[in-house]
C-alpha cells in the first residue's frame, strides 16, 4: 500500500493535469455555496468579508497549497460561513441569546506544548466548569432539517476526525483530540477569518503580518458571541474556561471584551517545547502544502513564539486585568496537578470541590501519559540551536523563574508525559 504522502503527491499532480490552479478560491463563490447547503441568506453583519479575502489571497499568493490543501481549505471555509449563516438565523428566532452574559471566564495561555492543553483539560473535570469542546465548534447547531431526531453531532465530528487522522497519521501521536476534547479558542475566531489557527496550518506570513497590524478586537467580539450561543445550548449554565497559546497576542482585546477576565499563564522552558511545536506546524501543513521547509518552520516559530514571552512579560508587569494573573509552573503542574488546580481557584476566590479533585484524579491515573506519543526528532532539523535559543529566551526564563528541564535523549515528545513525576520546580511568581 502506498503512504499517504505518495497518494497526495499522486492526487496533486492529477489534479494539476486536470485542473490546473490559476486564480484564488473565490469568496463569492464560496459564500453562495455555504447559502445553497444552508437554505440561508443573511449574515448579520459582513465584517468577516475583508479578513476572508486577505486569507484566500495569501493561501493562493504563499501557501503553495496541493490539490488536497486547496479543496480542504475549501470545506474549511464553506463550514464557516454556513455557521455564521446559522448563528444569525439563530439569534433572529431568539434575539435573548446576545443578552446572555459571560461572566469572569477564565483564559488559559502560554507557549504551545506548556502543559495549556492538560491543564485546560483538568479543568474540563469540574462539572461547575464550561470548556468549548470539539464538535461544538465544528458544527454549533445541529442542521435545520433534523427536526428533534437524536443530536448526532459528536458522531459526525469523530468521524471527520479519523479522516484527518489518514491524512496526518503523526498528529494524533502529538495532539491526541476526540470529538469531545475541550478545544482552543482559535477555532472559534476562525469563524470569521482573523486566526492564527490558520497560520498554523498553511505557510502564510502576509496574512500573519496583516493581523498583527489589524489586531484582534473584532475576533473577540464574535468570540463572546459565539460563546453565548453555546450557553444558550446549556440549560445549567457554568463558568467559561478557555484556552490558546494565541491568547497572548490578543491580551488589549481580551480585556476590552471581557473586563472581568481571568488570566492564568502557563510556563515552562522553552528548549523543552520549541521542537514539539515546530514539529507540530510541519505536521499539520504537510497534507495541503507542495513544499514544506523545516529551518523555514522552526525559524518562524521561534521568533513568533519569542515575541509572545515579551507580550507576558509585559502583562505581568503592568498587571491591567480585574483580577491579579496566575501563573502556573509547568514542573508544578505535572508534580501536583490536584494541588495546582486547587491554587489557582483559591487564587480567583473559588474553592475546588472535593467531587472535581476526585474527578481530576481519576482522569490523571487514566491517562498516565496524556495520550501522548514519540518521536525522534532534533532541533537541528529545524535550523534551531539549542544555545542560541537559550540564550534567546534567557529573559523570560529569569523573569518568572522558569527551571530549566533536561534535554531528553529518548525519543520521547516534549510533551509527551505531562502528568509523570518531575523535578521540583523554581519558586512560583509573586
Amino acid at each position: 500500500m502506498l503512504p499517504i504522502s505518495a497518494v497526495f503527491q499522486v492526487a496533486d499532480m492529477l489534479g494539476d493535469a486536470i485542473a490546473p490552479v490559476r486564480e484564488p478560491l473565490s469568496a463569492e463563490q464560496l459564500i453562495a455555496l455555504a447559502r445553497r447547503r444552508t437554505g440561508l441568506t443573511e449574515f448579520g453583519e459582513t465584517a468577516f468579508l475583508d479578513p476572508l479575502q486577505k486569507l484566500l489571497r495569501a493561501c493562493y499568493e504563499d501557501a503553495n497549497l496541493s490539490v488536497v490543501g486547496r479543496a480542504a481549505t475549501r470545506w474549511d471555509v464553506v463550514r464557516f460561513l454556513s455557521n455564521l449563516l446559522r448563528l444569525f438565523d439563530e439569534e433572529e428566532r431568539v434575539p435573548e441569546i446576545l443578552a446572555l452574559p459571560v461572566e469572569r471566564p477564565i483564559f488559559i495561555s502560554g507557549l504551545p506544548r506548556s502543559g495549556t492543553t492538560f491543564l485546560h483539560s483538568l479543568l474540563a473535570e469540574d462539572p461547575a466548569n464550561l470548556v468549548p469542546r470539539v464538535w461544538q465548534l465544528i458544527q454549533p447547531y445541529p442542521p435545520r432539517n433534523v427536526g428533534s431526531g437524536p443530536d448526532r453531532r459528536a458522531r459526525r465530528v469523530g468521524r471527520q476526525l479519523r479522516l484527518f487522522g489518514l491524512m496526518a497519521p503523526d498528529f494524533r501521536r502529538m495532539h491526541p483530540i476526540d470529538a469531545c476534547s475541550p478545544q482552543e479558542c482559535s477555532e472559534i475566531t476562525a469563524h470569521v477569518f482573523a486566526s492564527l489557527r490558520f497560520d498554523t496550518t498553511y505557510r502564510i506570513p502576509s496574512y500573519r503580518r496583516w493581523l498583527d497590524e489589524t489586531g484582534h478586537l473584532e475576533a473577540y467580539r464574535f468570540h463572546k458571541r459565539f460563546l453565548q450561543h453555546l450557553q444558550h445550548q446549556i440549560p445549567d449554565g457554568g463558568r467559561w474556561v478557555l484556552k490558546c497559546p494565541d491568547h497572548v497576542f490578543a491580551l488589549d482585546a481580551i480585556r476590552a471584551v471581557y473586563p472581568d477576565a481571568r488570566l492564568v499563564f502557563v510556563h515552562r522552558d522553552p528548549l523543552a517545547v520549541l521542537l514539539s511545536v515546530a514539529r507540530l506546524t510541519e505536521t499539520l501543513r504537510r497534507p495541503f502544502t507542495r513544499r514544506s521547509d523545516k529551518a523555514e518552520i522552526g525559524r518562524q516559530d521561534s521568533d513568533r513564539w519569542l515575541a509572545a514571552t515579551e507580550l507576558m512579560i509585559a502583562a505581568a508587569q503592568k498587571q491591567r486585568f480585574a483580577e491579579p494573573i496566575f501563573h502556573v509552573q509547568y514542573l508544578d503542574l505535572v508534580r501536583d496537578p490536584v494541588g495546582t488546580v486547587a491554587t489557582l481557584y483559591g487564587h480567583f476566590g473559588d474553592t475546588l470541590h472535593p467531587d472535581a479533585a476526585a474527578r481530576i484524579s481519576r482522569l490523571v491515573e487514566a491517562k498516565p501519559n496524556g495520550g501522548y506519543g514519540a518521536h525522534g526528532s532534533r532541533l537541528e532539523e529545524y535550523g534551531l540551536d539549542a544555545a542560541l535559543e537559550r540564550e534567546r529566551y534567557a529573559r523570560y526564563m529569569a523573569h518568572f523563574g522558569i527551571q530549566p528541564e533536561p534535554q531528553r535523549r529518548s525519543t520521547q515528545s516534549a510533551r509527551s508525559s505531562p502528568i509523570l513525576a518531575a523535578p521540583r520546580s523554581a519558586k512560583p511568581v509573586k
